[in-house]
């Protein structure tokens, strides 16, 4: 299974359809969510290659409508107990420190079926909003 693409662009799809990702394509939208982390896994298991600096990507709604387009700045693959403070504020979501971003983090990914341990790989994309819808 790969990723959607929309008018030649690999699609993002922010957390889990519904009011989680409507949230965090807000935050994208108004600038203040600039990064997103994911597990490593997930690119083997789709089939799909990590995204470059410079990389366009279509941002997508729960329809799989187009809500906005991103340009890669940063991609750096990391144990996930080394993620920093730095990467994690970029995310926006309004956790206070680096204890809260590794907690929610976690408790996002078990619930999703996929846990993580402080070694697990994870993706931090960095990225800048160029074109909301």
């Amino acid at each position: 299974m790969t990723w959607p693409r929309v008018d030649g662009l690999r699609a993002l799809e922010l957390g889990t359809p519904g009011e989680l990702r409507d949230r965090l394509n807000r935050l994208v939208r108004t600038g203040l969510k600039r990064a997103t982390a994911g597990l490593l896994t997930e690119y083997a298991d789709e089939g799909e290659a990590l995204e470059h600096v410079g990389e366009r990507l279509a941002l997508l709604g729960d329809d799989g409508e187009q809500v906005g387009t991103i340009e890669v700045t940063g991609v750096e693959i990391l144990p996930f107990e080394d993620v920093p403070w730095e990467f994690a504020a970029l995310e926006g979501e309004g956790d206070a420190d680096l204890d809260e971003w590794r907690t929610g983090h976690r408790d996002y990914w078990e619930r999703v079926g996929t846990p993580v341990e402080d070694e697990t790989p994870i993706v931090c994309l960095r990225f800048v909003l160029i074109a909301p819808r």
